[in-house]
């Protein structure tokens, strides 16, 4: 195992940067578009790249050409995520192009469900169209929004590995006794050595993260029933959307016809668009949220710092598992705290809502609703897509945990007010329920009447 731990260096040592290159050390030359510094081609000899297995070396090249292809210079290799998503996709096989007869199927089933919600929603139906789309087009349609909402954690990760890396070359320049790897050159430069190395360790962090966010978005690809299931707004143009490949893998067990199934999370998935669509605040709110306790995260420096010391640096794979693991310091900030209130509470919300709405609409069509409704509470309850995916990208366990206070409150409302009421409580961020409303839904449904009594004599004058 190799590590970045190098001595001083001194000029004696550039007479070695005329030796030719060897075929192993070529494959450094894909970091640094071909020119290789003199002194990373010293470290990486003393490691003995040189003397490498061939077939070794031709694995790390193509690691290292995935990792530093695409011009773009963000935090995330947005290439690289996008290869990766759909290599996950293609290794979960049964992902074949959609049929226009299940096209049809699904955007009689999405009309369907908008009649039902019609009846016991006054939010209108979304403009999109019910579409099926298989596991790739979800990828490919969901994966921006995606890249937006991980920026802020990608830029901490990248700023943490280069000053990680700073920070152990400079204390190595300053040590009196610095170590080295058997076989170095004796005292190399470590400011000179990170000052070439510093772009490649921002393309590795961005390559990283890339394959990070690819792989994740690639998993819950095969796990989401239908295009928002996780709670945001995730697909442009208020489209219902159903993935009739994962809906067979959600019912299978349920002795329950797949028609049925389909119906009943076209009804949630219909219900959860139409509110978001009606709501215009809602989905921004949802997403800055996301952002707001992305951007305040702390990594961890100390496992960032572990991660480089300990890792195969001649392993861009081994590299990336490393740091990986535990990158997320496990204590949020204030601001992190009061981002993640708000977070959980819309997101409760959302879910109750839709539990609310849904029981109403499909209850009365379909005789194994109530089941059905059981089997989406065991999901979420052992830890759902957004669950997972949010754990791995942002460090953020995202669950509703107070769903069903949230369904409790609606149903509340609506049994003291009518659906108007419950739902007008959306019509503004500052009038929608709060995490205190979750508590006392009693005092929710009496503002609620105060609001209305109000807004009455306003329209009687």
């Amino acid at each position: 195992m190799h590590h970045f731990i190098l001595g001083r260096t001194d000029k004696s040592c550039r007479t070695l940067t005329t030796t030719p290159m060897t075929p192993q050390t070529r494959t450094l030359a894909a970091l640094f578009g071909g020119n290789v510094p003199p002194e990373m081609r010293e470290a990486l000899q003393a490691m003995g790249l040189d003397k490498m297995d061939p077939a070794m070396v031709r694995q790390m090249q193509a690691q290292v050409q995935a990792m530093m292809s695409g011009t773009d210079d963000g935090p995330i290799n947005v290439d690289l995520a996008h290869d990766t998503a759909r290599g996950a996709v293609t290794q979960q096989g049964d992902d074949a192009s959609i049929g226009d007869s299940t096209r049809r199927d699904v955007a009689q089933v999405v009309h369907v469900a908008n009649l039902w919600l019609d009846a016991v929603t006054d939010f209108s139906p979304p403009e999109g169209n019910g579409v099926a789309l298989s596991r790739a087009e979800w990828v490919e349609q969901t994966l921006p929004l995606w890249r937006s909402l991980t920026t802020p954690v990608a830029e901490g990760v990248r700023a943490a590995l280069t000053n990680a890396m700073s920070q152990q070359m400079k204390e190595l320049g300053e040590s009196d006794t610095p170590m080295s790897i058997p076989g170095m050159p004796a005292g190399m430069n470590p400011a000179a050595l990170m000052g070439q190395m510093e772009p490649m360790m921002r393309k590795m962090s961005s390559a990283m993260f890339g394959a990070q966010v690819g792989q994740a978005v690639g998993t819950l690809a095969g796990e989401i029933v239908t295009g928002t299931e996780v709670g945001l707004p995730l697909l442009p143009g208020e489209q219902v959307a159903i993935l009739p490949a994962n809906i067979s893998k959600f019912a299978e067990g349920l002795e329950i016809d797949a028609g049925e199934v389909h119906l009943y999370l076209g009804v949630r998935e219909a219900a959860r668009v139409r509110l978001f669509a009606g709501v215009p605040w809602l989905g921004p709110q949802l997403l800055a949220a996301v952002q707001d306790y992305a951007r305040d995260i702390n990594i961890d420096t100390d496992a960032i710092e572990e991660a480089v010391r300990s890792a195969d640096t001649t392993n861009p794979q081994a590299m990336q598992e490393a740091l990986s693991g535990s990158m997320f310091s496990p204590e949020p900030s204030a601001a992190q705290r009061a981002a993640l209130t708000r977070l959980e509470t819309y997101l409760a919300l959302v879910e109750g809502w839709v539990d609310v709405v849904s029981e109403r609409a499909a209850s009365k069509h379909l005789p194994h609703a109530a089941a059905l409704s059981e089997a989406v509470r065991r999901r979420r309850a052992t830890g759902g897509p957004a669950e997972k995916v949010f754990a791995s990208l942002v460090g953020l366990e995202l669950r509703p945990r107070r769903l069903r206070d949230a369904a409790n409150l609606w149903s509340a409302l609506e049994a003291a007010h009518g659906s108007n009421a419950r739902d007008a409580a959306w019509d503004h961020p500052d009038l929608a329920p709060t995490a205190k409303d979750l508590d006392d839904p009693w005092a929710m449904s009496k503002r609620a009447t105060t609001h209305h009594r109000t807004a009455s004599r306003s329209m009687m004058n």
